[in-house]
């Protein structure tokens, strides 16, 4: 199979991990012809956070649709398509069965190859489809709502997680954080655009774990928000705001440079939602060059959950493993490690 992947091979992939309905067509790995995303965000606004039930129904809603646009932008036909990839895992067990399903049912009907994508992983090539032009060893900062890892990739498909949380993801306390606040969801966003109104310096918060190992630890600092708030009720949402994401940041960009000293790493990538974070991606690429590293920033569009990035992650396992078996099931606790083929 490997000799039968190359620049042309054109792969149509599926992500339905979470509460983004996305289907992407790519070429030779890095060639985006299309990337169509659905959000369910304000379906789950209501609810302050991820309704796994109404995520996967959401999917099926969605799916075809979205999968027909993406052909259609692409401006190819059916035909052209060379395979077939869907997230595997990790994710919610309901929505990752809903695009696992349909993916294996085009690779029947078209008879094409099926791959089944680690979302982890794929989140590994979303800088590198933006800028193809990383030399390895590369350390990638990978953070979302759900993870937090600073992962040494030596090659394509060859990585080892050199530090991650060990307990709340760092999107996972900007959601608590602004809960708490009473900003809304998703916290992200919101936190970032208010924090750029308020004071950085206004509350000194704890940098968890600063000076220890790669590991980081982020459910102290929200504890220590919440505290704070408590005890000065009349202090400004938006210098909560910025004390909160500055702290997080240091964290990330001191542990991640540190990482790539360590390993002689060539360049930085940032990966996963937060990576869209305005001031981590001005840090990181500011304090990353004054280290001597390359930072490598994925678009916007590829920070948040896409099939591209899936895409592309699907054409280096198709060319190094070769296709998923269609008794591949959905991994809703899956390391990042290759999906079991």
């Amino acid at each position: 199979m490997s000799s039968e992947v190359n620049d042309s091979t054109v792969i149509l992939a599926l992500e339905t991990s979470c509460d983004e309905t996305a289907a992407s067509v790519v070429m030779g790995g890095s060639d985006v012809l299309s990337s169509i995303v659905s959000s369910q965000i304000d379906i789950h606004a209501r609810f302050g956070g991820v309704v796994p039930e109404v995520a996967s129904r959401a999917h099926l809603e969605a799916l075809l649709p979205v999968v027909n646009s993406a052909i259609e932008e692409a401006g190819i036909l059916p035909t052209r398509i060379d395979a077939v990839a869907a997230t595997a895992g990790p994710g919610l067990i309901g929505a990752l069965l809903v695009g696992v399903s349909a993916a294996k049912s085009l690779s029947l009907v078209w008879n094409k190859p099926f791959i089944g994508v680690n979302h982890l992983e794929a989140h590994l090539y979303a800088g590198l489809l933006d800028d193809p032009s990383l030399q390895f060893p590369l350390v990638v900062l990978l953070v979302s709502g759900g993870h937090t890892m600073i992962i040494h990739m030596k090659d394509h498909g060859d990585y080892t997680v050199l530090g991650r949380t060990i307990d709340d993801a760092a999107g996972e306390a900007y959601d608590k954080v602004a809960r708490y606040l009473n900003l809304g969801y998703p916290g992200g966003p919101v936190i970032d655009k208010i924090a750029s109104e308020g004071n950085p310096h206004a509350v000194e918060f704890p940098r968890a774990m600063m000076h220890d190992g790669l590991d980081v630890s982020f459910s102290g600092l929200k504890t220590a928000v919440i505290n704070h708030v408590k005890k000065n009720p009349e202090m400004h949402n938006v210098d909560v705001a910025a004390s909160f994401q500055a702290a997080v940041v240091d964290v990330l960009c001191a542990k991640t440079i540190r990482a790539a000293q360590q390993v002689g790493a060539q360049g930085i990538v940032l990966g996963g939602g937060v990576s869209a974070n305005s001031l981590l991606r001005s840090e990181m690429t500011r304090r990353g060059n004054e280290a001597g590293f390359k930072v490598a920033l994925p678009s916007r569009a590829m920070c948040t959950d896409n099939a591209a990035m899936i895409a592309s992650a699907a054409w280096h396992r198709l060319k190094s493993d070769g296709p998923t078996s269609l008794e591949c099931g959905a991994y809703p606790n899956l390391k990042l490690a290759a999906v079991p083929r």
